[in-house]
């Protein structure tokens, strides 16, 4: 008899291919991981909008009992906003709300049960967050999972905390993202101004 699987199984498998069972994906995903890409957009809406409507509208609180389901729960809220809600205050409607699942993942040990690329993602939304201490954390928890990693795979998670550190930066820095300005109706202090015009675009 067969079973269709669990939906957040569908999440992670169209978020990581083969990733999750070889460590890291055999084949590079950074144009759909990192990328502004309009039609990836319109898929992921079509695919997942309902789960992302769910999980922003904290429904799916059985996810959260599973390491793998509560990455996808991670992923709906961090990643998947992102593209479904692009250039809009929506995009970050779900930050919160990841933030806390990583925070109670990580004091319940859920992203050592996870492979490496698992663990990257579910260590972004520390990485998204306008908060120094969570900016901080995010770089202390790249830095040890570039520690514990195989040599082929430290150097990619090796890029991962570079980014990181540069988040981290904007935030000592500004307090905030100035590239979300516009889609939060922020007002921009002159200095932030001056950052965006040949600042990279870190904020989405």
């Amino acid at each position: 008899m067969f079973y269709d699987k669990p939906r957040w199984q569908n999440v992670l498998d169209f978020w990581f291919g083969n990733g999750l069972e070889h460590g890291w994906p055999d084949s590079p995903r950074d144009g759909l991981w990192f990328g502004s890409n309009h039609g990836v957009d319109v898929e992921i809406t079509d695919r997942f909008g309902d789960l992302v409507e769910a999980a922003l509208a904290q429904e799916l609180v059985d996810w959260e009992h599973h390491p793998f389901a509560r990455l996808a729960l991670v992923i709906l809220l961090d990643q998947f906003t992102r593209n479904m809600f692009r250039g809009s205050a929506r995009a970050f409607a779900g930050d919160h709300r990841a933030v806390t699942l990583v925070n109670e993942g990580l004091a319940l040990g859920m992203d050592n049960k996870l492979p490496w690329v698992g663990r990257v993602f579910f260590y972004m939304p520390l990485m998204h967050a306008e908060d120094l201490s969570l900016q901080r954390k995010c770089v202390k928890c790249f830095a040890w999972l570039r520690d514990s990693a195989p040599p082929e795979v430290a150097t990619k998670i090796a890029n991962n905390l570079d980014f990181a550190i540069e988040h981290a930066e904007v935030i000592e820095r500004f307090g905030r993202f100035p590239h979300r300005n516009e889609a939060l109706c922020r007002e921009s202090t002159p200095e932030e101004l001056e950052y965006l015009r040949d600042a990279k675009r870190y904020g989405q």
